[in-house]
């Protein structure tokens, strides 16, 4: 059988992304965890507190600060990046607050760093657990007095940023271990948000691989190809250790192989195709799990179902009979019913007139 991203249950998925239901500022998620994200986000953009993302490689931490910039009342002044790995420690002083001219050799005129170019916006320092010691303390001045001295000056400098740090480390533990400031930590883990691994919000899997696939193939100009359902089934089996990114090299590598045509097993890096044959993968067989992969094939079951052990039955009549059972059992109270069943109201009431039970039976 095929899955292909024309289906009923994508396409009512993707108006759904259209719509604003699943989707903050660009970023995807149907995963309750997204969804806190997302509402924590709304909240704290509008200020100027300071963040700490905490996140793998590849989970989009780059792409939420984005969000946050863009959400909040700096929107229009300047999103500043520093990462603090790639720059040589010699160097990310004056990267960071510029200089003055002739502080060093080579030094012919002054150069603001990047906290200037940040003023009245917002500064983004990536990979904030490798900032050296030396710059913690500096760093904790331009929190704490908003102001610095650039290299080479006398003179200090205010500025007026909001600071988001993002980290792959624990910080926590850094500063245990003596090479992170206690101090600099608390004053930067004012609020923290973590974000998941993609394989802990597996749910958001068939959204972000249809919304990739036709992100990439508009970008291209074609139409978004069919997807086999044994390529499905390793796309959604996969742990994806590079999270989001992985799973953008990895359908951005389908699309060129399979040349617009229906994307098959083969069309995949070889390497997914040798983990294809994990035996805890999702199958019809596995009932205790949410069944994705049964779910692509199911046209009258939307994504958000599949937590819910609910809606693992292929049969309607096994799933009305559930849900009269529930409803019964909740005096059809519609909103006890759907948390006793892990799904929304809308879901809830979308399937009561599908099986018309609306009023009590």
């Amino acid at each position: 059988g095929l899955v292909t991203i024309h289906d009923l249950t994508l396409a009512q998925q993707f108006d759904e992304v259209l719509s604003g239901r699943y989707t903050f500022h660009n970023m995807l998620g149907k995963d309750p965890a997204m969804q806190k994200i997302f509402d924590r986000v709304e909240a704290l953009a509008k200020t100027d507190v300071t963040v700490l993302i905490e996140g793998e490689t590849g989970t989009g931490k780059d792409l939420l600060v984005k969000v946050i910039h863009s959400a909040g009342k700096r929107a229009d002044k300047p999103l500043i990046k520093v990462n603090c790995a790639a720059i040589p420690d010699n160097l990310l002083e004056s990267e960071m607050f510029g200089y003055v001219k002739g502080a060093f050799t080579g030094a012919y005129q002054d150069k603001p760093g990047r906290f200037q170019e940040a003023d009245g916006g917002t500064i983004f320092l990536d990979e904030i657990g490798d900032l050296p010691m030396a710059l913690q303390a500096k760093l904790l001045r331009v929190i704490e007095a908003k102001e610095f001295y650039p290299l080479g000056s006398r003179h200090s400098v205010k500025v007026d940023v909001r600071i988001i740090s993002a980290t792959n480390r624990d910080l926590g533990k850094l500063a245990s271990k003596g090479v992170f400031r206690y101090d600099l930590f608390y004053r930067l883990n004012v609020i923290r948000i973590e974000l998941p691994v993609l394989k802990n919000r597996r749910t958001d899997l068939p959204l972000l691989i249809s919304h990739i696939i036709r992100r990439l193939s508009a970008a291209k100009s074609g139409h978004p190809p069919e997807i086999s359902q044994k390529a499905m089934e390793i796309l959604l089996n996969h742990d994806y250790p590079g999270n989001i990114r992985e799973l953008e090299n990895i359908l951005e590598h389908a699309l060129i192989i399979a040349q617009s045509e229906t994307i098959e097993p083969d069309h995949l890096p070889d390497y997914l195709n040798h983990l294809s044959d994990n035996p805890n993968a999702f199958s019809p067989d596995t009932l205790h799990q949410p069944r994705l992969v049964d779910s692509v094939n199911q046209t009258n079951t939307t994504y958000r179902d599949t937590a819910a052990e609910l809606f693992q039955q292929d049969n309607d009549f096994r799933e009305r009979d559930k849900l009269i059972q529930s409803l019964r059992i909740h005096n059809w109270h519609r909103a006890n019913t759907a948390a006793a069943l892990g799904i929304d109201r809308t879901t809830l009431w979308r399937k009561m007139k599908k099986y018309g039970l609306t009023t009590p039976l």
